[in-house]
């Protein structure tokens, strides 16, 4: 039910014909570029982690990984991913589908600067089949971040 409420919340933007869907899935980074026609690079993926009891998401560009050191030096903290079963009750979307829109309350979503390097990326929309194609500054205001951040580095083999 995630994507009816990404839906709803583009919705009161003035932006939910802007969310594509496919007949094909879209659930990872190689996935979602293919039902796109775009580089792997520009799929804007959500990372879900654990911190201070809290969850936070981290978006990052298709072809980043999360650098160790420098996330323990933003966060103070090891990167701990959540687990596949608390993705979705945590979030409010499936793994697949995860995306900083119509989070859960208290979900803090921080940007990697990874995603600064193109004038669009696609993030999904809360299914294994969506996204929306954004700008880096629209993903910052729709995605009610805490802003740009740099914790992640950039590999060619990254999926």
């Amino acid at each position: 039910m995630s994507i009816a409420n990404v839906k709803e919340y583009f919705r009161t933007k003035g932006l939910e014909n802007r969310i594509q869907e496919f007949e094909i899935s879209s659930a990872t980074v190689a996935l979602a570029a293919k039902a796109l026609n775009c580089e792997e690079q520009r799929i804007a993926k959500t990372l879900s982690f654990h911190v201070d009891g809290g969850v936070i998401l981290v978006v990052a560009a298709g072809d980043a990984k999360i650098d160790n050191a420098k996330y323990k030096a933003q966060f103070g903290t090891k990167a701990k991913m959540l687990s596949f079963d608390e993705v979705e009750p945590l979030i409010g979307h499936a793994v697949g589908g995860v995306c900083p829109f119509a989070v859960n309350d208290g979900i803090k979503t921080y940007l990697d600067i990874s995603l600064k390097r193109f004038t669009t990326v696609f993030p999904a929309c809360g299914s294994s089949n969506s996204a929306i194609k954004l700008t880096p500054g629209e993903l910052e205001k729709y995605s009610n971040s805490l802003g740009w951040i740099d914790v992640c580095k950039i590999c060619d083999s990254a999926k």
